[in-house]
């Protein structure tokens, strides 16, 4: 057990006040807030243009307006099962990648913790460059031409509005996604009133085919595919009687709210100009005096989603053995973060190679994603707490720290994927017979079906621990 998880002071959860707290058990004495603080942190969070790019590259797929946006919904409807995710926070008090040793061992949980760390990184990485090309773009239009200086400084104040907000910790995360979310709500809601009126909703000269079909669902579900990881890191200092139905609904809508609307949006661009560069084509749909905000909108949803994701790589690198408190792990991710910004905004084809590499993880993150989801259920969401925090002998060890049930299972489900996976860097030898469909995502119910099947009956559920 490492001393940060045993010897943590006592301190309140507060803003603007560094967090004491990483990845130990949060006592019931500090516990607070209510199931509105998760519908704020992901309505806030989700308030990116990746989304409206994500509906952008649905009608690329080559789906109608109408097929889009239902494509657009139901990969909303997936926030129902993250925020869901959540309520193991509240039964344990401690992060999503601690919980997940139950379902994996302690040490068949590594590889993920790293892999996870990875992603966070990555895409954090990529919001942040977003972020920094829209305020660079902005300083444009305030005549500062365009040049290695500004696009440095737009980059140094991207990476300080968020690393500031997440250095501080879980109470400044939640407040400030809060507060940005009113604003960002107002202006993505007018992004929505200029674009929507002018789309067109007439049906493509093609059928999209079962390739089109299945890569728009594969871009939209891997956004929130994206969270499992993560959902107990900002519920685990909610009090013990926060209910699975109050916290589940507050998230889901949150989450399906910003990211429904905002796919929506790119939906309707995308059916009236070419969307390749995404904030280009949008931008050149609006009114001339709406572009400064527009830019604005796009650079502050970059860094509500790089807060979060920036956040839960610090609880990450911990549940990796760092034996440093939450604050300081957070360094080492903002200055990898800063460093690859750099190589993503001088060296033009990293991100091309970073967006692949990270598209291609999606064949880990799924089945990983089912295997530990399944695992709750079989649980009831009831976890040994301490056992959580215990290496060799402790009650999550199993064999040798490896859960057979759970690491059979996740190669089972990264067999599927790879077998049936469409990206750059890798194509299945399935896809061709399936017509080009990419059926990566289902890699996550084949991995949650065989875990129930080795695990049923042979998952201790401890007695419910009294508010």
């Amino acid at each position: 057990m490492n001393a940060q998880q045993t010897a943590v002071p006592a301190g309140r959860d507060e803003v603007f006040q560094v967090e004491a707290h990483g990845i130990d058990p949060i006592p019931d004495e500090e516990r607070h807030g209510s199931a509105k603080d998760v519908f704020w942190l992901w309505f806030g969070s989700n308030l990116t243009f990746t989304y409206v790019i994500n509906g952008a590259l649905a009608v690329a797929f080559g789906l109608s307006f109408w097929q889009s946006t239902a494509v657009v919904v139901i990969g909303g409807l997936a926030f129902f099962g993250i925020s869901a995710a959540g309520l193991s926070g509240i039964r344990t008090g401690t992060a999503t990648l601690v919980i997940s040793r139950a379902a994996f061992g302690v040490r068949g949980n590594w590889p993920a913790g790293l892999l996870n760390w990875i992603v966070s990184i990555g895409y954090t990485i990529v919001n942040t460059v977003v972020g920094t090309l829209a305020l660079e773009a902005f300083f444009a239009d305030l005549g500062w031409s365009a040049g290695p200086v500004p696009r440095a400084t737009a980059l140094a104040v991207t990476l300080a509005l968020t690393f500031a907000v997440a250095l501080w910790g879980h109470a400044t995360v939640q407040f400030a996604e809060r507060w940005m979310a009113y604003a960002l709500a107002v202006g993505f809601a007018a992004l929505l009133v200029f674009l929507l009126p002018g789309a067109d909703t007439g049906a493509p000269s093609a059928a999209p085919g079962a390739s089109g079909w299945s890569l728009a669902f594969v871009v939209m579900l891997a956004g929130p595919f994206s969270y499992v990881p993560m959902p107990a890191d900002y519920t685990r200092y909610l009090p013990r009687t926060t209910s699975l139905r109050s916290v589940t609904w507050s998230g889901a809508l949150g989450g399906f709210l910003s990211s429904v609307a905002l796919g929506v949006a790119g939906v309707a661009a995308a059916t009236q100009t070419d969307m390749t560069d995404a904030v280009a084509g949008a931008e050149q749909l609006l009114p001339s005096w709406f572009q400064p905000l527009f830019l604005a909108l796009v650079l502050g949803g970059s860094v509500t989603n790089s807060i979060i994701t920036l956040y839960s790589s610090s609880l990450n690198l911990q549940v990796l053995g760092i034996p440093w408190s939450r604050a300081k792990a957070i360094v080492i991710s903002a200055a990898v973060t800063a460093v690859g910004s750099l190589g993503a905004l001088f060296l033009t084809d990293f991100t091309a190679s970073l967006l692949s590499f990270l598209s291609l993880l999606i064949i880990v993150f799924a089945p990983w994603g089912g295997v530990f989801l399944a695992d709750m259920v079989l649980r009831r969401c009831r976890y040994d707490t301490d056992a959580l925090h215990e290496g060799a002998g402790g009650g999550y060890w199993y064999r040798a720290g490896y859960h057979p049930a759970g690491m059979t299972a996740l190669l089972a489900g990264m067999l599927f994927a790879a077998l049936t996976c469409d990206s750059e860097l890798w194509t299945g030898p399935l896809v061709a017979p399936l017509g080009g469909a990419d059926l990566t995502l289902l890699g996550a119910p084949v991995a949650a079906l065989v875990y129930a099947l080795l695990a049923r009956g042979r998952t201790a559920v401890p007695a419910p621990v009294a508010p």
